[in-house]
């Protein structure tokens, strides 16, 4: 089985329901994208709402994986930075592979997809990205060619006495 990507979907009904549902999903499965769990999807869907606007403004991009029964099954909105003299890479946000498909390579397949997706986009050199430290996700971007380019310790709290490390990462895509 493999994953369909998609940049830029048409966005309708059952695709931000599956949107919504994939980000519940990760998040309660312990998936560091923005919340702690538990989450709904009324928990959820402000954020993709931020997300849908900066879409509608063309200030963002998405990408979606489908698996074979048509389900959205993974995510990654690339968006492009705003400051004038920071216009040549963009930032690759909310990088989600549903649980159930989780260890068959399909977040490799994402983040290659992600690459291809900010190559089509004019002028764009590299892909910046943020993570949480002590998730393991900071390895697993590594071994798909971002480097640690900084890190800021402490400056995640995910609960009370449990502050995490925001790595930055980097992908040159010369």
């Amino acid at each position: 089985m493999t994953l369909t990507f998609e940049l830029d979907p048409p966005f309708d009904r059952p695709l931000r329901d599956g949107i919504t549902a994939l980000w519940a999903d990760v998040s309660n499965a312990g998936g560091a994208v923005g919340f702690v769990p538990p989450v709904t999807a009324e928990d959820v869907r402000p954020e993709l709402v931020k997300h849908l606007t900066a879409i509608t403004e063309e200030r963002t991009r998405l990408l979606v994986g489908y698996d074979e029964e048509g389900t959205v099954a993974a995510t990654a909105f690339l968006a492009r930075n705003t400051h004038r003299l920071m216009s040549h890479w963009v930032w690759l946000y909310t990088v989600m592979v549903h649980p159930r498909h989780q260890g068959r390579g399909f977040g490799r397949d994402l983040m290659a997809a992600a690459a291809d997706a900010a190559r089509s986009i004019e002028g764009i050199e590299a892909i910046r990205l943020t993570c949480r430290g002590g998730t393991g996700a900071d390895r697993f971007y590594a071994a798909c060619g971002y480097k640690e380019v900084g890190r800021v310790p402490g400056a995640i709290r995910v609960g009370d006495g449990d502050d995490r490390d925001d790595v930055i990462m980097l992908l040159p895509l010369g």
